[in-house]
C-alpha cells in the first residue's frame, strides 16, 4: 500500500478554485435568502394578529404601561419648599433711588452683572467694551433702548422692573462716566 491516500474532493478543489469561490458565493446567497425568508415568515405572522380582540391593546392596558411610574403628593398642610417660597425682592431692588442717582441704580441692580462681566456684561470702567457697545448700539439713544428693552443676555430694565425709564438711562450715563 502506498502512503498517500487519495481523496478526489481534496484534488478537486485544489485543481480548481474557482469551483470553490463559486461554491462559496452560492451558499453565502442561499444563507442571506434564508434569513430573509425566515424574517418576512416572522413579520408575517406578527403582522396577522388582530388587534380588536387583543385584552393587551385595550385602552385601559395601554394607559396603564404609558402611565408614569410615581405620582408626587404634597401633604398640603406642610410647609411650602424654599424653592417654591416667592423670594421677596431686596430693599434697594424694589425702592427706586432718589432723584434718578445712576450710581445708586447700578449699586443696586446693575451691579450684579456689570461688576464682574456675568454673560458677556460690559464692566465698569472698560473703555474698550463700551466704546465697542456705543457703536454697536449706534450712539447713546440705542444702549438706552438696549437697556430698557433687553437684548440678548440682558435683561429688560436690568431685570427690576419697578425701575422707571429715567432711573435706567441715569444708570447707563453713570456706567459711561465710568469708562471715560
Amino acid at each position: 500500500m502506498s502512503g498517500q491516500h487519495h481523496d478526489p474532493v481534496q484534488e478537486n478543489i485544489e485543481t480548481h478554485p474557482v469551483k470553490l469561490a463559486i461554491g462559496i458565493v452560492i451558499g453565502t446567497v442561499a444563507l442571506i435568502i434564508g434569513i430573509v425568508l425566515t424574517a418576512q415568515l416572522a413579520v408575517g405572522f406578527y403582522g396577522s394578529r388582530s388587534m380588536k380582540g387583543d385584552p393587551a391593546m385595550s385602552d385601559a392596558a395601554v394607559g396603564k404601561r404609558i402611565a408614569p411610574v410615581a405620582q408626587l403628593a404634597l401633604d398640603p398642610n406642610a410647609p411650602a419648599p424654599a424653592a417654591a417660597r416667592p423670594v421677596p425682592a431686596p430693599a434697594a431692588a424694589k425702592a427706586e433711588p432718589a432723584a434718578h442717582d445712576g450710581k445708586a441704580t447700578y449699586d443696586s441692580t446693575c451691579s450684579a452683572c456689570h461688576a464682574a462681566g456675568l454673560a458677556g456684561a460690559p464692566k465698569a470702567g472698560d473703555r474698550a467694551a463700551w466704546s465697542a457697545r456705543i457703536k454697536a448700539a449706534k450712539g447713546k439713544a440705542g444702549l438706552y433702548a438696549s437697556s430698557l428693552k433687553g437684548k440678548g443676555a440682558m435683561p429688560a430694565k436690568g431685570g427690576n422692573a419697578a425701575l422707571s425709564d429715567e432711573a435706567v438711562k441715569a444708570a447707563v450715563d453713570y456706567l459711561l462716566a465710568t469708562a471715560k
